[in-house]
């Protein structure tokens, strides 16, 4: 990775940290020369094969995520000009459609209205494996197309476990005080923590990692996530 890389990786202990340390460390070991984005990974024990362990939901952030989110939404109607007038970046439905098909994936996030789904659901091979095909439990399945735009605008982030049972979330950049990146990390800690399945067996939160772009990962101490919370 580079003698940067290796300077960082060496300024880190292989020992958990408890959160508010990690994230300081974070800011202290940070080399590239722009505002990097942070990372929280959280394992699961959980095995995503089954779909009663499936763990998926999403989160306002207090702090944002500090980057600008390209908005589509798919809608038609009363609900198209809402939705641009809440700010979206693109609206529409067929010529999105046809756009998308054709390789065009310039956005971040998509809503869409419930009555559209049939319609969106045929681009499922496009935007499932890139996260981004718009589902109920995340809020992205709505009539409140304003409110769906206005907490993405405000840092709402989606999550879903991978198949090796890890959860990966943007939560703000480098620039971000510890403090802002501690509450940021405990808001998604929280919001998973509530979507544990019932079938989830044993140690549900198993390990915690924070880093940022290029940077090394530091371990948090997951037994006193509750105790940060608390303070």
């Amino acid at each position: 990775m580079g003698k940067k890389y290796d300077a960082a990786l060496k300024q880190v202990q292989e020992e958990p940290y408890e959160l508010k340390e990690a994230c300081e460390l974070l800011k202290k070991v940070h080399y590239v020369g722009f505002d990097a984005s942070v990372d929280l990974a959280i394992c699961l024990g959980v095995n995503p094969k089954h779909s009663d362990q499936m763990v998926r939901g999403s989160v306002v952030l207090p702090h944002g995520t500090g980057k600008k989110v390209r908005i589509l939404v798919f809608a038609k109607g009363e609900k198209e000009k809402e939705a641009t007038e809440a700010g979206a970046d693109h609206v529409g439905l067929d010529d999105l459609v046809e756009k998308i098909k054709g390789g065009w994936t310039d956005f971040d996030r998509v809503v869409a209205t419930p009555d559209l789904m049939g319609v969106v659901g045929r681009l499922g091979k496009v935007l499932g494996p890139r996260g981004l095909m718009p589902n109920p439990k995340t809020g992205t399945v709505t009539f409140e197309l304003a409110r769906a735009i206005r907490e993405i605008r405000k840092g709402k982030v989606e999550y879903r476990v991978e198949k090796a049972g890890i959860i990966h979330v943007s939560i703000g950049r480098v620039s971000f005080s510890g403090e802002q990146l501690v509450e940021n990390s405990m808001a998604v800690v929280d919001s998973v923590i509530r979507q544990k399945p019932a079938a989830a067996k044993g140690k549900y939160i198993k390990g915690v990692t924070i880093s940022s772009t290029m940077g090394p990962g530091i371990p948090v101490d997951e037994g006193g996530l509750r105790s940060e919370k608390a303070a």
